[in-house]
């Protein structure tokens, strides 16, 4: 007999999709659970300048970030060691690093410099850290840029592997002002704007008729 309710659904998992370009094969990192609250946080952009009736101008969209705490533990794997020879082996290091390769430029591009620089070139390449998007369900997909990792070890097992860990992000959402139109965030981002206006619309259709003869024009 099935444990779970044959109708109960489906819970979709939040994740960091990162592309660190010209490789095709993203870094995918799937939370094990959702955390449980999310902090968002939006400044305008206030124009700069301008007269009396200017005060309402603003320099393209809100700044936006991002805050949670993702919860990571290999009890799970561990209690079926055939299965998880990885977790067994290194605990929760692999997860741990893809974390922190958000933050790092792409490991062969950093090699490629150091030989450049012992070789006397005048040319370096960049150093760019890899395109991340957070995906928070099929209406909410951003791109970002990761600000800061702050990681807690909280259990190890006897070779010091860590084996359970909370780990707080802070995100910041690259919006079309901070990307170029080839960069395919910018398409994201702009994908994402226009959700942004259909569910705005949508609540305008809930409430339209809650407010009517109360507005002043």
């Amino acid at each position: 007999m099935p444990s779970e309710f044959p109708r109960s659904p489906k819970i979709l998992k939040g994740a960091l999709v990162a592309y660190q370009l010209p490789e095709l094969l993203p870094t995918i990192i799937m939370f094990q659970y959702n955390p449980d609250q999310m902090r968002r946080s939006l400044q305008p952009r206030i124009a700069r300048g301008g007269g009396r009736g200017d005060a309402q101008r603003i320099d393209g969209p809100p700044e936006e970030s991002i805050s949670l705490t993702v919860e990571i533990d290999a009890s799970d794997q561990l209690e079926f060691p055939a299965q998880n020879g990885i977790t067994v082996a290194v605990g929760l290091h692999p997860a741990l690093a893809a974390l922190e390769g958000l933050m790092y430029p792409a490991f062969p591009t950093v090699v490629a410099n150091q030989v450049l620089a012992a070789l006397g070139s005048g040319i370096i390449l960049s150093e760019m850290a890899p395109l991340a998007l957070f995906i928070w369900g099929p209406t909410r997909v951003l791109p970002v840029v990761v600000t800061s990792i702050a990681i807690t070890e909280q259990a190890f097992d006897p070779h010091l592997n860590p084996i359970r860990a909370s780990v707080d992000l802070s995100l910041k959402v690259l919006t079309y002002r901070e990307l170029d139109m080839t960069n395919p965030g910018y398409w994201v981002y702009m994908a994402s704007f226009a959700q942004k206006e259909v569910m705005a619309a949508l609540n305008l259709a809930q409430n339209a008729s809650a407010i009517k003869g109360i507005l002043p024009f």
